[in-house]
């Protein structure tokens, strides 16, 4: 699959604007989606639900923290970033979203959104209004087991960023960043070693709990070392076992098999 395949479609059900109409069964990413373990049917009476407009633009936003929790989003093209405003007044970056991941599962058990989610870049996603979603679960096992999944893995990804902050160095928490990145990639038919960065220095610093400066540092050393080729936003990973290794065996093992499933 390359990047020409991404379909222009859909942003969030408050962003008015001209619809591209396109179900989920002419989708080149359902196979990676939530319709990936459904019969034709099933991918029908999920493709009724869904709310598609306009792409939403860099810097637009997809909920506030704090909006009443209605939907779950897919993301089809594109990346966002969540964040929450702690105690303090300050933005911390709590995680990044690919297409066919779905932004929004943290409201689920508080009513609210806990978090802000914004367009890192032009992204469109499918809106799904939860209440009926949940309708289909009945309906549809198999629906509901891909959500509890997805719910899973967004767990177990900040449980293993939490190991991340807490236990290694700056070097390990950017080799980490990248070889998620890499598997994440991969997993969508794109290249695993050669890829563009949505997010910003600064935000790749505020999600590891680093200065900006440190990041540049980082990456700057790489390049020395030979690890990654840099231009701009734009990676090439040219030593992948060598990251991996900087990033901890258990990391990118444990990387390794959740891209396989």
């Amino acid at each position: 699959m390359s990047e020409s395949r991404n379909l222009a479609a859909i942003s969030c059900h408050h962003q008015p604007g001209k619809i591209s109409r396109v179900a989920c069964h002419e989708c080149g990413l359902a196979p990676l989606c939530l319709p990936l373990s459904l019969t034709d049917e099933g991918v029908s009476k999920l493709d009724s639900i869904i709310q598609r407009s306009r792409p939403l633009q860099k810097g637009d936003y997809l909920f506030h923290q704090g909006d009443i929790f209605d939907s779950v989003f897919a993301i089809r093209t594109g990346s966002i970033k969540s964040y929450t405003i702690t105690d303090s007044g300050q933005e911390q970056i709590t995680g990044f979203y690919l297409p066919t991941e779905l932004a929004g599962l943290s409201g689920l058990n508080c009513f609210t959104y806990p978090v802000s989610a914004v367009a890192l870049e032009t992204t469109s996603v499918c809106a799904i209004p939860y209440i009926r979603l949940e309708k289909l679960f009945d309906e549809l096992p198999a629906l509901r087991q891909q959500v509890m999944h997805s719910m899973s893995k967004e767990l177990r990804d900040y449980q293993d960023m939490m190991l991340v902050m807490g236990q290694k160095s700056a070097e390990a928490r950017i080799a980490t960043l990248l070889v998620n990145l890499s598997m994440r990639f991969k997993r969508r038919g794109f290249s695993a070693h050669h890829f563009r960065l949505s997010m910003s220095r600064n935000e790749m610093g505020n999600y590891l709990g680093m200065a900006v400066e440190t990041v540049s540092r980082v990456f700057t050393r790489f390049q020395k070392q030979g690890l990654l080729r840099v231009e701009g936003k734009d990676v090439e990973i040219l030593q992948p076992a060598a990251l991996s290794t900087m990033a901890g065996s258990s990391a990118s093992t444990m990387q390794e098999q959740r891209a396989s499933h």
